[in-house]
């Protein structure tokens, strides 16, 4: 049997104890023939001395290196927290980077284009994906410029089949609107600055926490880009500062698009009806008579002119003269609009009127129609009760002529007509 090389220290140091503590000072001063008692106390006395000695010390020693280890386990926790912090960090660094280079993304895509449709499109779809992800709802609002009103222009939702009763923002988008500042809610039972209940009776869908951040250009509000989402602390600081990134970027490109949109519309509608200029009219009116030409269908044309314009201008003056047009481009629009016109301000006191679908008679009945609507409206100028009547010449294709330009020469030609017959009347050739 071989014994460990560790027991046999430990017999080894037993045995030599033994001999050294015990068997030679009993065994010594026998041999010496001496009395043992003053020599064993002095040896026993100096031993114990010694073994408390190197006890005590022992035990500082070990006190010591407790103290020691309770320092490296203190230093072994805080770089444990501050590893854990560094962990948490090199997240949030990952998440901010992830999250400016999705900024990058979303600023090129708003720049590819000027449709407002696909702009919006593309913020509300980013802002729900990268801050929402797919959950909850989020809603892009935009101002009506005519009553200052919030309207509801984009949606997106984490469940199919979600009603958005607030279809023109409520109190939260409104307080947003009012002070021009970013919005976060954590929890919105327990805002002070909302009344729960008042909320509860808004929503048709739980909604427990919100972020909300207003497109704000040059001190104007364009909108408001609102995620909101059932869960209570759904939204962070972080998320709050994102959005109002996306919005700061989102105001830019919806100024530039509605810029664009107001520059196009500009381009083709007249500035003081709105209605379709001579140019836009006439690229629309040939295309639309290609269009019959290939279907065999009708196309109508009117050309419409005020009976004795000149003295409206001469007796009320320019500006009563522009109350008359406007009045006549409603009245045209309003009283064709179930025939879905294309309708233009040709020059001056002309317009022209082109009907798809409806053959000579028809043209002439709903023309008819419009010319007693005409006569029969009173208008006010200066506090002076007036009326006007218009003369309208009527041509159709095919049952006049194939030829587009022909066909306007002959309009042309049936509102002389109509002129020369008397006025207020439809004729045609």
């Amino acid at each position: 049997m071989i014994l460990n090389p560790s027991y046999l220290k430990v017999i080894s140091f037993s045995v030599l104890s033994l001999l050294i503590y015990f068997i030679i000072p009993l065994c010594l001063p026998r041999f010496l023939s001496i009395n043992p008692l003053g020599p064993l106390l002095f040896f026993y006395t100096c031993n114990s001395l010694i073994i408390i000695f190197f006890f005590r010390k022992g035990h500082l020693k070990a006190n010591r290196i407790a103290l020691r280890i309770e320092e490296f386990s203190e230093k072994i926790n805080l770089l444990n927290v501050e590893l854990s912090r560094a962990k948490d960090n090199s997240l949030a660094l990952k998440e901010k980077n992830f999250r400016y280079n999705s900024l990058a993304r979303i600023l090129e895509k708003i720049n590819s284009t000027l449709d407002l449709d696909a702009v919006t499109e593309a913020l509300t779809n980013e802002s729900f994906s990268l801050i929402n992800q797919e959950s909850g709802v989020c809603i892009l609002y935009l101002i009506n410029h005519q009553n200052q009103r919030l309207m509801i222009f984009k949606s997106k939702t984490g469940r199919s089949g979600m009603v958005i009763k607030a279809k023109e923002g409520d109190i939260l988008d409104l307080w947003v609107l009012r002070h021009g500042n970013p919005l976060l809610v954590e929890d919105i039972r327990n805002d002070f600055r909302f009344d729960p209940e008042k909320l509860n009776s808004l929503y048709s869908r739980p909604v427990s926490s919100l972020v909300s951040a207003p497109f704000l250009i040059e001190n104007k509000q364009l909108g408001i880009l609102r995620l909101d989402n059932e869960k209570v602390y759904f939204y962070t600081q972080d998320d709050l500062r994102f959005l109002a990134a996306i919005s700061d970027l989102g105001a830019i490109a919806i100024e530039n698009s509605e810029l664009f949109k107001r520059a196009q519309d500009l381009a083709i509608h007249d500035s003081l009806t709105g209605l379709y200029t001579k140019s836009y009219f006439l690229e629309r009116f040939k295309e639309e008579c290609k269009r019959s030409s290939r279907q065999g269908g009708y196309l109508s044309l009117l050309m419409l002119d005020i009976d004795f314009f000149k003295k409206y201008n001469d007796q009320f003056g320019h500006a009563a003269g522009d109350i008359v047009l406007m009045k006549l481009s409603k009245l045209i629009t309003d009283s064709l609009h179930k025939f879905n016109p294309v309708i233009s301000r040709f020059g001056g006191e002309e317009f022209c009127v082109a009907m798809l679908a409806l053959n000579k008679k028809e043209a002439f009945k709903a023309a008819d129609s419009l010319r007693i609507i005409i006569e029969s409206e009173k208008i006010i100028l200066r506090r002076t009760e007036t009326s006007i009547t218009v003369s309208i010449g009527l041509a159709n294709l095919p049952e006049d002529t194939p030829d587009d330009e022909e066909l306007i020469r002959k309009a042309d030609k049936a509102m002389y007509t109509a002129k020369q017959s008397g006025r207020n009347r439809v004729c045609c050739i």
